[in-house]
């Protein structure tokens, strides 16, 4: 039998100061471990991908974020219930983004719990989620881990 799929569309920032990037804790709802993200969600009806951005990034870390341009766009794929005809496809809009106000701060009742400024150099060492690495891909590295070596390199050659 076929497969049918429900599709989520969803838009992130990539947004990068001084060496460090903002994240957000993602803290999945049926207990597994958090681990950190970049700050976006999911798409309501009728909004365009950018103005997601805008509000997501506001909602998740109190920032005033202004979208650049489009890196790309990651799919994941999930069977939610085992052995299910239906999959479910996330699909996820990435944009470079810049603050343009507002101060940090932590979103509060959302699916994430923390935001903060990690260095790019530690990317390597924190958990995350696929779309971390996805971004890092994006960017012209092999992932995360490529990225934060790359620019631990550049910091030592200065």
């Amino acid at each position: 039998m076929p497969l049918s799929m429900d599709t989520r569309p969803s838009a992130y920032a990539v947004i990068i100061e001084q060496g460090k990037i903002l994240l957000t804790r993602w803290v999945p709802s049926d207990g597994k471990t958090p681990a950190w993200s970049l700050p976006g969600g999911g798409i309501d009806p009728g909004e365009q991908p950018y103005d997601t951005v805008v509000r997501e990034v506001f909602e998740e870390t109190g920032y005033d974020a202004a979208p650049e341009d489009l890196l790309g766009v990651d799919a994941g794929y999930f069977d939610p219930n085992a052995g299910s005809d239906r999959i479910f496809c996330a699909l996820r809009i990435v944009y470079r983004a810049h603050i343009e106000g507002g101060t940090l701060r932590h979103e509060i009742g959302g699916s994430s719990d923390q935001a903060k400024w990690v260095p790019i150099s530690d990317l390597d060492k924190i958990q995350k989620v696929h779309l971390v690495d996805a971004a890092a891909t994006m960017m012209g590295y092999a992932n995360s881990t490529d990225w934060a070596r790359r620019f631990r390199e550049r910091k030592l050659a200065k």
